[in-house]
């Protein structure tokens, strides 16, 4: 079977296809989805742009635009300057769990996981999922090194 992806509204919809017959990487889906340009450009500019092309796999819990843009006036740039690198890479290694988790695996519990920061995430799995404060609005979104999850807010460490 063909890998396919369908792009509708803004959002990646991933066609079911086997894990290795995926050829686009995290990166690569997220780009190319058209509504992660801020993730995508946090993740250049923190400097984890290969890790997150590398074997994995990783689960990403991916902000939209629009949740960036829902941040307090400034946050955003700010975060993309030289001095604030750290933070950034905090606030976006929190967004990654290691491993691939499909909303198949953890459906209907409530558990906390471990982010790649250090940190853990409360995950909701019941009707709808929910990653702290965070709603999941697409799940398992496939790519060769792992799964993006949707969400419509930044989740941010305490």
């Amino acid at each position: 079977m063909n890998r396919k992806m369908l792009i509708a509204a803004g959002t990646a919809f991933a066609l079911s296809a086997p894990a290795a017959a995926l050829a686009d990487d995290i990166v690569d889906v997220a780009a190319g989805a058209g509504s992660f340009d801020t993730l995508v450009a946090a993740v250049q500019a923190a400097g984890l742009e290969e890790t997150l092309r590398g074997e994995g796999p990783f689960t990403v819990f991916a902000p939209t635009d629009e949740a960036f843009a829902a941040l307090p006036e400034g946050t955003v740039a700010s975060l993309l300057e030289e001095e604030n690198r750290d933070q950034l890479v905090a606030i976006l290694t929190y967004h990654v769990v290691p491993g691939a988790v499909m909303s198949s695996d953890i459906a209907g519990q409530q558990l906390e996981v471990e982010t790649v920061q250090g940190s853990s995430l409360s995950i909701d799995a019941g009707d709808r999922v929910r990653v702290n404060d965070a709603w999941v609005i697409q799940a398992d979104v496939e790519a060769s090194n792992g799964v993006i999850h949707v969400i419509n807010e930044v989740l941010l460490p305490e």
